[in-house]
């Protein structure tokens, strides 16, 4: 089936990360304790060719399964966590950090002469240059894990199970096979490690990366071909009993492939990288509490996307907050399009996070470089850029009733589509002053054809604390002129 490229409205998510808090997970599957030493390399040593390390920190992150339950938690879900651990410092040092994060260990197992999954990660200069590990990938022992599981069972009733596979022998086949009848019509969501998706038959959707799936499939995928991809994970997932595959893509974004549907592509935002580490840990955790809050599979698609994008930013497997996840969504551009009440909403947590709002307002029919020079230096006055622009009624009122020329909901997304505009709303009256009091912006700021006291909203700005900017036109440029200059063409053409 071909693809589509359907989205949910940003609104629409960000009213899904509303309902987060309270949503209960399981996360079963392979712990591991990261540790970073983190330090600054000057010199090679003299005794071999590698840089020393003058360390400077030692900071020890949940890994592993580990670190999807944090992340699980740090979105404000009730987390219990099922896994082994060694009787050794390293798993001391792990329940520890599960207690600090608010995470359910009882269903955690203590396996004596088995150590805990350790990754010990040198980084100089925030790049990494050697990562040393202890692990066993042995299978555990059946009468340990199956006793693992019975402990989750004395837990409240999941809202979604996510099995965490790192191929480090918790996850075996008797330990999936435990797991499943406990899941009801809950979704299962299952990160793979295995080439016999089979094995996860009864999960509602797995999220394989390109070379796990290339695995599975026993040959090699384009990345840049998504029906060869789709047509390959739709197949997989039939086979296992699967109801949709979600093939992670790295910078391409994520790739919905539903048994009985068409393949959806979620495209990636553009993004500087500095650690794809625990990217996958944040997408399986936000999929599974955005399903568990009753999100349907493609809304929680997209915000596992959204997610998996701020987590590469950062370095390290870091927890990524639920604000950090409303900002990626709201700096999409459909995202900044916004109601007056909602862009109200949104304009008091900028206040609250302490940022500089600026809000200027006009028609932009035929946006042209005189507009960007406007808008470039009102989003240089602040933090935040917020537009009003009127709508195709009140520009008729007065421009006249050949204008606007271009729609305003096509006016809006154009403006919504700069990097250094932050809002967009659209006005039905003559003015933006009810908009301005919604606002409240800390800026007010209009072009130089206009003197202070022309400006609508002085007062109420001024009287507010805020203060009025006039900022230089570009000699020539307007909306009117382009249009009479169109005009004078088609005469003589």
């Amino acid at each position: 089936m071909s693809g589509t490229t359907d989205q949910t409205s940003s609104e629409a998510l960000l009213a899904i990360l509303e309902r987060y808090p309270g949503v209960r997970v399981w996360v079963v599957g392979d712990l591991m304790l990261d540790e970073y030493v983190m330090g600054a390399v000057d010199r090679i040593s003299p005794e071999a060719p590698v840089p020393v390390v003058r360390v400077r920190d030692t900071e020890y992150r949940l890994g592993g399964a580990a670190n999807v339950a944090r992340q699980a938690a740090m979105l404000g879900a009730k987390v219990s966590l099922a896994g082994i651990v060694g009787a050794d410092a390293a798993g001391e040092q792990l329940l520890r950090l599960c207690a600090a994060a608010g995470i359910d260990t009882r269903a955690v197992a203590e396996l004596p002469g088995r150590a805990t999954t350790r990754k010990l990660r040198v980084l100089g200069h925030s790049q990494q240059l050697l990562r040393l590990d202890w692990e066993s990938a042995a299978p555990c022992p059946a009468e340990s894990t199956l006793r693992m599981v019975s402990k989750l069972t004395e837990e409240p009733r999941p809202d979604a199970i996510i099995l965490s596979d790192y191929a480090k022998g918790v996850l075996t086949p008797d330990t999936i096979a435990a797991v499943m009848p406990l899941r009801g019509t809950i979704p299962v969501v299952v990160d793979p490690k295995h080439r016999d998706l089979a094995r996860y038959r009864g999960a509602t959707t797995i999220t394989p990366n390109l070379r796990e799936l290339e695995a599975a499939a026993g040959g090699p995928l384009d990345a840049d071909d998504p029906e060869a991809i789709a047509s390959v994970a739709r197949r997989l997932a039939e086979e296992a009993g699967l109801d949709a595959m979600v093939v992670t893509l790295g910078d391409r974004g994520m790739l919905l492939v539903s048994v009985g549907g068409p393949h959806i592509a979620v495209p990636a935002t553009k993004r500087e990288v500095y650690d794809v580490t625990g990217a996958g840990d944040t997408a399986i955790a936000v999929l599974a509490v955005s399903l568990g809050a009753q999100a349907p599979l493609l809304a929680a698609v997209q915000i596992a996307n959204a997610a998996a994008g701020v987590s590469v930013g950062q370095v390290g497997a870091v927890a990524v907050e639920p604000s950090s996840i409303r900002n990626a969504l709201a700096a999409r551009p459909e995202g900044k399009v916004l109601p007056r009440d909602a862009l109200a909403a949104r304009a008091a947590s900028w206040r609250m996070a302490g940022k500089r709002i600026v809000f200027t307002n006009g028609c932009f029919d035929l946006l042209h470089s005189g507009h960007l020079s406007l808008l470039e230096s009102a989003a240089k006055l602040g933090d935040v850029l917020v537009l009003a622009i009127n709508s195709d009624e009140s520009v008729r009122r007065l421009k006249g009733a050949e204008r606007p020329l271009v729609p305003q909901a096509e006016r809006a997304a154009l403006l919504a589509a700069l990097s250094f505009v932050d809002a967009v709303t659209i006005f039905e009256e003559d003015t933006p002053l009810e908009t301005l009091k919604a606002v409240r912006p800390h800026v007010l700021v209009k072009g130089a054809d206009y003197r202070p006291d022309q400006i609508v909203g002085r007062e109420l700005i001024e009287s507010n604390g805020g203060r009025v900017a006039v900022v230089p036109l570009v000699p020539e440029k307007s909306t009117s002129a382009l249009v009479e200059r169109i005009r004078g063409i088609g005469r003589t053409g």
